[in-house]
């Protein structure tokens, strides 16, 4: 399945090509823990992701028409879905990222294992950075 995102595409593939539910979390874990540290002055309202059981913080910025991401969850399992995202989503261009069709996420196989509220979360996650690299680009 192809993405978009190079990047995504690996992570999609990876996670897409195990048929074990302990593996996906146990790589989804990991990636959290790769996770740079949140500064705590970006933890405010503004870069909440809505619609979301957990804290979720995400901060998108653009340099040189290239997005760059920054986030953080209170939940590990959440953690570890937006470092997903941020590793994704990292470097597209606004528009690439908000063209990604989040039909990616049923790809990775990790639906199954989600809870409905963590799946729900999840495509807020993608939805909150979609809409920060649409307004990024508009200026």
């Amino acid at each position: 399945m192809a993405t978009g995102s190079p990047s995504l595409d690996r992570i999609v593939e990876r996670l897409g090509s195990t048929s074990d539910p302990r593996r996906r979390y146990e790589y989804v874990l990991w990636l959290a823990k790769k996770l740079e540290p949140f500064p705590d002055e970006l933890r405010q309202d503004a870069f909440k992701v809505k619609g979301c059981v957990s804290q979720v913080y995400v901060v998108g910025s653009l340099q040189e028409g290239r997005l760059h991401w920054r986030g953080d969850s209170d939940a590990q399992i959440t953690k570890g879905l937006l470092a997903l995202l941020i590793e994704g989503l990292e470097g597209l261009t606004p528009a690439e990222a908000t063209a990604l069709d989040p039909s990616f996420i049923a790809a990775t196989g990790l639906q199954a294992s989600l809870t409905p509220s963590r799946a729900n979360g999840f495509l807020n996650i993608l939805r909150t950075m979609q809409a920060q690299a649409s307004r990024l680009d508009a200026g």
